[in-house]
């Protein structure tokens, strides 16, 4: 049975604070907000900026712009009398701060995905929240008086045009130009650029031209990441009005055109809660509160159009289909291939989206290149880059469970030329060495000066883990891809023979190979540079855990108890054994500090995935929810109500990284959700 929306309880997470609380606990915690077309909405609860992505409005725009900051900060003030007491505030270089009421923050929340502050200064109470309607690059700041007399509000808005991940550095005065009629503003910021559209809803207040700066905005974040951390900000007035109770006012700021913007704000956040609301309903029950349900909330957030790639769109459309992809992560992830087939299943098919996942995978689909899925299509650009051997493995997994769930024929009779093209390519050799050893069937890729696998961190021209050679869980993903193309040419009853028997030698090769009799688990690369590489990774899980394992069975307990001993952390799996000479439990320090621990022992939540699916085959009945009950408390952590990227690998397991990240979302639900589906109680 399915929950009708208006049944469901709000997703409702609660940020309660004192005014003697110290401000750095709510510097690290930060909220975002999506508008499913990749660009976002995001701060910390605070309202201080402490990265270069923390913004109002970062649209989506088309190539070759890409994720554009345009408005950086909003100052909020109420004025009472001569007096402005701020809402928000900034920290400077000079080690000062913006004159600010932080303090005057009594409560943060994030109720369904929009946040909700709420200040108590003075006799006044005022309750401000921020959305994003959903395919527009618009974003609506609401603010309405709750308790105490009408007061005179002052909001302005600072304003900027940089690609998010950019420089900070630009021209001391931006040659804006700024226009106004009938209560619409509109910023260019140079001839040709997209103009941001400004106003207030209802149309209430006044514009006052005047010109600000903010001279040595400080983001400690970046600060502490090696990059540049001090930026100009300029604005070209604020906007005046008058609250009363009863009768919000919002700002809005846009790209669209002025017919998308005549709405009511409150009409706006009732269509975003709504839309929440039929997200969570298409989700199935088990999934309808607690962790499970703000993931499926969380995981609406990455599902996008490619809102850069125009042309894409319009083909899609010109022949009856949608464009869909997916974000790795926010704030500085594009689309990539691994991690769109890794999160697949969990984003779109464990919460009711399946028509989303077709569109992703015929989507990719046309991006397929002798061989190879896309490994990532860089920031503003539409030509993928392809240096990826275990991408195009992960495509057939991803259909399978597409498949699995569908019994969508059609679409896999589409797609079963590309992946046979994909096998002959692979046996014939193609880009970056990536080929089928003749001699033993399993698959080889090195390439002087790119990182080929996930573990793909690199620093200038170094490769921290190259991996060259044949990688384990390139042959697991291998060989799965063989057994479901015989899988699926007996389904369309055509002969499955050939992938058969090279599933077969693979196999037979695999085990003779990678098997440490002696260590009882599996080398992490063969047939490499410097030959074979037998130190303890999770990469080894997927010969275990993929639908056709490539390992003997006998072997699987094995393999799953020392991974839980030596690897297994509560918020996923270490990249490499403790006792390792190379582990870096820790990821701090310089870039190059940071890019050297990456795959050096830090902990990432993704794999929980797949060692769930290994532990239920080798410890089958047991419930296997407690394996992910640490990430209830995490939806507090970092990213409020998503998960992490990477954490550090020893207690307290700091979280790192991109704070929502599509496939640690993805995998801890679809876990979650098997747990749940295996009647556990």
């Amino acid at each position: 049975m399915t929950t009708a929306p208006t049944d469901l309880a709000p997703v409702r997470l609660e940020f309660p604070r004192r005014p003697d609380d110290p401000i750095d606990p709510l510097l690290e915690r930060e909220w975002l907000v999506t508008n499913g077309l990749g660009g976002y909405a995001s701060g910390t609860i605070v309202g201080a900026n402490t990265r270069r992505y923390h913004g109002l409005l970062v649209p989506h725009l088309p190539a070759p712009l890409g994720r554009t900051m345009m408005l950086p900060f909003l100052d909020e003030a109420l004025q009472v009398d001569n007096r402005l007491l701020r809402l928000g505030t900034l920290e400077l270089s000079d080690g000062q701060w913006l004159e600010s009421a932080w303090r005057s923050l009594t409560v943060f929340e994030l109720e369904w995905q929009i946040p909700v502050w709420t200040y108590r200064v003075e006799a006044w109470t005022i309750r401000k929240r921020l959305t994003m309607p959903n395919y527009q690059n618009t974003v609506y700041v609401e603010y309405e008086l709750l308790d105490g007399p009408p007061i005179r509000f002052i909001v302005r808005p600072f304003v900027s045009f940089r690609q998010h991940d950019g420089p900070l550095q630009h021209p001391s005065e931006w040659p804006f130009t700024l226009t106004a009629s009938h209560s619409r503003y509109e910023i260019e910021p140079f001839p040709g650029a997209p103009k941001l559209r400004l106003g207030l809803r209802p149309r209430a207040g006044i514009f006052i031209v005047a010109d600000d700066v903010i001279r040595g905005a400080l983001y400690r974040v970046e600060r502490a990441r090696g990059y540049d951390y001090v930026e100009e900000l300029q604005s070209p007035g604020y906007f005046v009005a008058d609250l009363k109770p009863g009768e919000p006012v919002a700002l809005f700021a846009s790209t669209e055109p002025w017919d998308a913007l005549n709405f009511d704000s409150r009409a706006v956040f009732d269509a975003e809660q709504e839309r929440c609301r039929h997200v969570l309903a298409r989700a199935p029950d088990a999934a309808h509160e607690g962790l499970p349900a703000s993931l499926v909330l969380a995981a609406d957030q990455f599902v996008t159009l490619p809102a850069s790639r125009v042309d894409e769109q319009i083909h899609a459309r010109a022949i009856g289909d949608e464009a869909r992809t997916i974000i790795a992560g926010y704030h500085w992830f594009t689309d990539w291939g691994r991690d769109t087939m890794i999160s697949l299943e969990g984003l779109t098919l464990c919460t009711g989206r399946a028509a989303e996942a077709r569109a992703i995978l015929l989507t990719f689909s046309h991006y397929v290149n002798d061989g190879l899925l896309p490994n990532l299509f860089p920031e503003g650009q539409r030509t993928p880059l392809y240096n990826t051997v275990d991408a195009t493995f992960w495509f057939f997994h991803a259909i399978d469970r597409y498949h699995q769930l569908t019994g969508d024929d059609e679409t896999l009779r589409t797609l079963l030329p590309v992946l046979a093209s994909i096998i002959d390519h692979h046996i014939a050799g193609t880009h970056f060495g990536i080929h089928m050893d003749p001699a033993d069937a399993l698959i080889s890729a090195s390439s002087e000066g790119y990182q080929l696998t996930w573990m793909d961190a690199k620093f200038q021209d170094w490769i921290v883990t190259p991996r060259r050679g044949k990688p384990v869980e390139i042959q697991a993903l291998w060989h799965n891809a063989l057994c479901l193309m015989a899988h699926w040419s007996t389904h369309i009853e055509q002969s499955p023979e050939r992938y058969d028997q090279l599933a077969q030698r693979a196999r037979a090769s695999f085990n003779a190979r990678f098997w440490l009799s002696d260590r009882g688990y599996l080398q992490d690369v063969i047939d490499g540079p410097d030959g074979d590489d037998p130190r303890l990774r999770p990469n080894q899980l997927f010969s275990v855990s993929l639908r056709f394992p490539i390992l003997d069975e006998q072997r699987w307990k094995s393999v799953v108890d020392v991974l839980a001993a030596r690897l297994l952390t509560p918020f996923g799996l270490r990249t490499l054994d403790p006792a390792d000479p190379d582990y870096k439990p820790r990821y701090d320090g310089s870039l190059r500090e940071r890019d050297g621990a990456y795959h050096q022992g830090l902990v990432w939540p993704w794999l929980i995935g797949h060692f769930v699916d290994a532990w239920r085959k080798v410890y089958p009945g047991q419930d296997s929810r407690p394996l992910l009950q640490a990430f209830e408390g995490h939806l507090r952590d970092a990213g409020v109500g998503s998960i992490s990227e990477i954490f550090d690998a020893e207690a307290p397991f700091t979280p790192r990284g991109c704070i929502s990240q599509a496939w640690s979302v993805a995998e801890v639900l679809r876990a979650w959700l098997a747990g749940a589906a295996a009647g556990s109680p």
